[in-house]
């Protein structure tokens, strides 16, 4: 996921998370505290191309389900926000509100929790819009990430740590790569 830093305060006093996404009404995929969770405690797994596929039918299962549970919580929140326009603040929360803040919740909570799946499985998780998963591993000695795509069969392209989605090539077929 691009956002696991706290929000910070846009100029309008809204929200915002380092993807950009603003609230009003707080809520944030993956942005909760789990109780007896520590992501800190979750160690990094080195996958082998092998093994990095023999996760995605797995990987891509939990990958749909976030996939299409981020754009139900995206106009969940700008319904919220619609309605808190309109709202009185010195009134607080109307009824309304706050049934689209428990259903945001509830589609946060969900997402988080396939976020955490993803993180316990080893992988990284790197994007809503286009679904990216990255799995760590070693190329000639060196740390870097096996990259996967929703829709793509299996993983074909790597990228150094820093370089992120811009940076993937194909796995050279020398590791097991189509060339």
């Amino acid at each position: 996921m691009r956002s696991s830093s706290p929000p910070t305060r846009s100029r309008r006093g809204r929200k915002q998370t380092s993807s950009g996404v603003y609230s009003a009404s707080g809520v944030y995929p993956g942005n909760r505290h789990r109780p007896g969770v520590n992501r800190d405690s979750v160690p990094r797994k080195y996958f082998t191309l092998a093994e990095a596929n023999r996760t995605l039918p797995l990987v891509k299962r939990i990958v749909a389900d976030l996939v299409s549970l981020h754009p139900q919580w995206r106009d969940l929140v700008a319904r919220y926000e619609v309605v808190a326009a309109g709202a009185r603040p010195d009134w607080g929360e109307s009824t309304e509100q706050l049934a689209l803040r428990a259903r945001i919740e509830d589609v946060a909570r969900q997402i988080s929790d396939y976020l955490l799946e993803l993180e316990q499985i080893g992988c990284v998780f790197k994007g809503f819009e286009e679904g990216l998963v990255d799995f760590y591993g070693k190329l000639d000695g060196k740390e870097m990430f096996w990259c996967w795509k929703a829709g793509e069969e299996r993983i074909e392209h790597w990228h150094e740590l820093e370089a992120g989605y811009a940076g993937r090539q194909p796995i050279p077929v020398t590791v097991g790569g189509q060339g």
